[in-house]
């Protein structure tokens, strides 16, 4: 057909077809597109290399007839010097796509800015496990403009997060994996945070979603008998386990400094330990009075000979070498398999003290973490002051935090000792049996 304008508003669909192409006689590769909405379009198709090709040229209402020849004309001129004006459009379209990209900020550069400026300052394990959670979470968005995560896709991804698994006993399904849910949550919310703050984003899709961090707040505190129970497990406990568990006891530092504990933080008469900030969990360095107790487990791994025991330290901490370390030299990481192990102990202690194996009480949850909880309770039990155990625990929240800690610039280095040692002799006397409920010896408040 020779298509004229007239004809052209003419043309329809048949009945239960979606589109037509209706070709014109007077130049090669025009047609008119009609669908079955109404629409009429001008193209031209042309057959390169056995395949068909078509470039749209724009809607008929809006482009005259005479200019759509003129435009077809030029595509089949190029044709016939052997270029491809359909695939050379769509490379052009990508690479312009490629190119708003790298100008855009995509959710991957804001993970990495957010990263490499705002989290430069936190613990490594902190920032390699946001990052990774968020990259995990997100894969199907690192590409895309951070400014189109919208609280849909937000959702729909960390409701990926949570799977659902059958209980052992046969009750009824529990879902597994609420706790990564929150947590990425809160990377994600904290992200976008620093983002708006810095005017890259206008919106925070991770503001106020309906979502269960999952994480039960625990209040556990170790009795004076569950300790004991714990220190003498410990004692018969496989290295470096042993020595972690009651240092854990003593000092009230998390498991993960004193798992990675190094002779290079320890002084020379293992009076203080040095925990640098990107070992802490607040980043900044801690300094920790070491109780006679605790250099004794120290000593442990030590020549007897004084002069031994100098040169092995000045070639540990030339060496980098841990106090504790695993089995490969490394920090250790049998943590579950550990706990497993001393609450087996214990349990066959009790056995033991009761002669009845079937009387035996079972051991009540705990965790290791429960054992820093039980340290501030115990000193705070022992009287020493607020702002003493928080230094010993090195918190910065509660009496050192806020507008009280940019002023109050006490370090609480003599007393965090005297408290220390004074733990150290009540858990001494937990484990030799002096202690009993209620048989406290509370330090002298000083002044």
């Amino acid at each position: 057909m020779k298509l004229t304008e007239r004809k052209i508003d003419t043309l329809a669909v048949e009945r239960g077809q979606k589109d037509r192409l209706i070709f014109d006689d007077e130049q090669r590769g025009l047609a008119v597109r009609v669908t079955a909405s109404g629409g009429r379009t001008y193209l031209c198709q042309y057959t390169l290399h056995g395949h068909k090709w078509r470039v749209p040229l724009g809607a008929c209402s809006a482009v005259a007839l005479s200019k759509a020849r003129e435009a077809a004309a030029s595509v089949m001129g190029d044709v016939a010097k052997g270029r491809n004006p359909a695939a050379d459009r769509k490379e052009a379209a990508a690479a312009e796509r490629a190119r708003r990209t790298r100008h855009r900020l995509t959710l991957r550069v804001l993970i990495e800015d957010w990263k490499g400026l705002h989290l430069a300052s936190r613990r490594p394990s902190y920032v390699k496990e946001a990052v990774r959670a968020l990259h995990y979470a997100f894969a199907d968005h690192l590409d895309d403009a951070a400014e189109d995560l919208d609280r849909t896709a937000v959702m729909r991804a960390l409701d990926g997060l949570i799977r659902r698994r059958r209980r052992k006993d046969g009750g009824a399904e529990k879902l597994k994996g609420a706790a990564m849910t929150g947590r990425t949550a809160t990377y994600g919310r904290s992200a976008f945070t620093w983002a708006m703050k810095r005017g890259v984003v206008s919106v925070n899709p991770f503001t106020d979603l309906p979502i269960d961090k999952g994480i039960t707040k625990r209040d556990r505190v170790l009795s004076d008998e569950e300790i004991g129970e714990i220190w003498r497990a410990a004692e018969r406990a496989s290295a470096p386990y042993n020595a972690i568990v009651r240092l854990l006891i003593l000092t009230g530092q998390r498991r993960g400094e004193v798992g990675g504990m190094k002779w290079d933080e320890i002084d020379d008469d293992r009076a203080t330990w040095t925990i640098p900030g990107n070992r802490t969990k607040n980043g900044f360095t801690h300094i920790v009075p070491l109780s006679g107790p605790t250099r004794d487990i120290l000593n442990e791994s030590l020549p007897a000979d004084p002069d031994a025991t100098k040169r092995a330290i000045k070639d540990r901490r030339a060496s980098g070498a841990l106090v504790l370390p695993g089995a490969l030299g490394t920090p250790f990481a049998g943590w579950s398999k550990a706990k497993a192990s001393l609450d087996k102990a214990i349990i066959e202690a009790r056995a033991k003290a009761t002669a009845s194996a079937g009387t035996t009480t079972l051991v009540l949850p705990w965790s290791i973490h429960d054992l820093r909880r039980t340290v501030a309770t115990g000193l705070q039990r022992l009287g020493v002051r607020l702002e003493v155990t928080e230094a010993v625990l090195n918190h910065i929240s509660g009496s050192r935090g806020g507008i009280a800690g940019v002023y109050q610039r006490h370090d609480w280095a003599t007393e965090k000792i005297a408290a220390l040692e004074a733990w150290a002799a009540h858990v001494m006397a937990i484990v030799d049996g002096r202690v009993s409920t209620g048989n406290l010896v509370k330090l002298a408040r000083a002044g």
